[in-house]
């Protein structure tokens, strides 16, 4: 590989491997203070364990908000569907009114004289039976066109059906996608007024707290050993969701955003996959939901871990212990420790 594939398969080789030194090392020893901690720290635990529900909280939100998002898409889509179908069939149902009126005015002009009156009356016998072959063809295409019309109005009494369904479900929906961004905007300004009441020496300790918590889970995970088995080798199409994803490192959370100047962590993932060729659903609930899963000893490079119970949060496995994920409001797409936060379960897009 040459140019910039094999610039960016480098620099995710370095990023890897500087993040397995600090990631899978197992017993990470932990500075333990040389005093008691004081109140204030204890204090600001308790903040940080606050901030940490809501903006999950908040998770949660965002991914009832992205699958109302995209169920109302898809619902809007079905109704220009149907709308172009009625259309269509209006369009020929009126066609065929056309000539059914046609047919019957050539009837009347024709004065409707029963066919033994106008075999007894006809100069030509031979002239009216070929008429009356004719005629019987014009009978039979005239019921046909008459069971057309009928299958016709039929259809777009259907369409219309389903129209006013997907309607009904289009406004749900909106409603849904309306209440979830209400939640989504509260949980985070409360967890922003939490912080934003901390004095800035405050807040920095609140971050290395963040990062000692992780650390500590992403210890205990990789010293269950659960990392010996996971050696499995990325596919190609995982090395371009990697190489897309690790790409993006740096780029801001925000809820909702599926690229390209931010992401939220469904966003990154689904857009990672999408750019190795592969569709998949938008959301962390709905990836866990529908796609096929494997064992956490027996993920490879490219997988999605999902996090949490209720399945709020997913990440890009990129190998060595390590994910690439966009966190939370207020951070960046980042790598972090694979365990260093409660796994739900490992999803493979492209098994």
């Amino acid at each position: 590989m040459t140019g910039k594939g094999h610039s960016t398969t480098t620099a995710v080789a370095l990023i890897c491997a500087c993040a397995a030194a600090v990631l899978t090392a197992p017993g990470t020893a932990f500075a333990s203070p040389a005093e008691p901690t004081p109140p204030s720290n204890r204090s600001l635990e308790k903040v940080r364990k606050e901030i940490e529900r809501l903006y999950r909280e908040a998770g949660t939100a965002t991914d009832a908000y992205n699958a109302a998002e995209e169920k109302a898409e898809k619902q809007s889509e079905e109704i220009v569907r149907l709308a172009r179908s009625i259309d269509k069939g209006q369009t020929k149902l009126d066609r065929l009114k056309a000539r059914a009126g046609a047919a019957a005015r050539a009837q009347y002009r024709g004065g409707g004289v029963p066919d033994e009156a106008r075999l007894l009356l006809s100069e030509n016998p031979s002239r009216f039976l070929d008429g009356a072959g004719r005629l019987r063809q014009g009978q039979h295409a005239t019921k046909a066109m008459l069971t057309e019309m009928s299958r016709t109005q039929a259809d777009l009494k259907t369409y219309a059906k389903d129209a006013s369904a997907q309607w009904k479900k289009l406004e749900a929906n909106r409603k849904a996608k309306a209440e979830a961004k209400k939640q989504v905007k509260k949980k985070i300004a409360t967890a922003e007024k939490l912080e934003s009441r901390l004095e800035k020496k405050e807040r920095e300790r609140l971050r290395k707290l963040e990062e000692e918590a992780a650390l500590r889970q992403q210890s205990a995970w990789v010293d269950t050993g659960i990392l010996k088995d996971a050696n499995g080798k990325a596919t190609s199409p995982g090395k371009k969701a990697i190489a897309f994803a690790t790409a993006q490192m740096g780029k801001p959370y925000v809820w909702g955003a599926e690229g390209p100047k931010s992401y939220d962590c469904s966003g990154l993932t689904s857009q990672a996959w999408a750019a190795a060729g592969k569709t998949i659903p938008r959301t962390s609930q709905e990836q866990w939901k529908r796609l096929p899963r494997v064992d956490v000893q027996n993920m490879r490079p490219g997988d999605l871990i999902i996090y949490h119970q209720d399945a709020s949060h997913v990440g890009l496995y990129v190998g060595d212990g390590a994910i690439v994920h966009a966190p939370r409001p207020g951070r960046n797409v980042t790598l972090a420790g694979a365990g260093s936060m409660e796994i739900l379960g490992v999803v493979r897009p492209d098994k």
